[in-house]
């Protein structure tokens, strides 16, 4: 039985650069739907890992890795609101595990692991974007606590080929003393409705 273990990054050598690459290159050549139309390079995925591993140290993200056998073998994160009001809560991107290790369970460890992380940060909610046709992830977001809350219809584009764009969230608690208003008339930020 293989060995699995997460590791939490702020700094990345450059065999952890070369093992991030080769998880992301072969997920996109196996046709895997992680944003890229083709296997992205090693640079690419270089400069890509400076701009998140940045965001890590100034506390507004988090970059986590599954090992197999200490091999890098599956890769997340979440990145906060960029904005003060959206600072409260993430975006969990890039979630994928090489096709070599299918059936290892190395997405939901990857997942779990920042949903536990993003609570220990005091996040109170998490969102994810997930293609219509990947029936397969949504289903485990589903079993983690996610819930869709929008899709808009076949905006995702690959090729000539469209799909679905899936958005989903999780709440992971509020701050006792927080008034949840949704979306109740009046507050700051308001305007009535033009036809009242």
């Amino acid at each position: 039985m293989p060995t699995t273990t997460l590791h939490w990054l702020s700094e990345a050598d450059d065999t952890l650069r070369t093992e991030i690459h080769t998880v992301v290159h072969d997920v996109v050549a196996a046709g895997g739907a992680v944003g890229y139309h083709e296997p992205p390079t090693h640079e690419r995925i270089s400069t890509w890992l400076d701009t998140v591993l940045k965001q890590v140290r100034d506390n507004n993200a988090a970059f986590v890795t599954a090992t197999v056998d200490g091999v890098v073998r599956a890769v997340g994160l979440w990145r906060r609101g960029s904005t003060a009001v959206f600072q409260h809560r993430a975006e969990i991107q890039q979630i994928m595990a090489h096709p070599s290790t299918r059936g290892l369970g190395l997405g939901k460890l990857v997942v779990e692991g920042l949903i536990t992380n993003a609570r220990a940060q005091g996040l109170e909610i998490l969102s994810l974007g997930v293609r219509g046709n990947n029936h397969g992830a949504i289903e485990l977001y589903e079993a983690l606590g996610f819930k869709e809350c929008g899709r808009m219809p076949n905006a995702i584009a690959v090729g000539t080929e469209r799909w679905d764009d899936v958005w989903m969230y999780l709440p992971l608690g509020y701050p006792e003393g927080t008034t949840l208003n949704g979306a109740s008339a009046g507050g700051l930020g308001a305007s009535p409705r033009r036809g009242a």
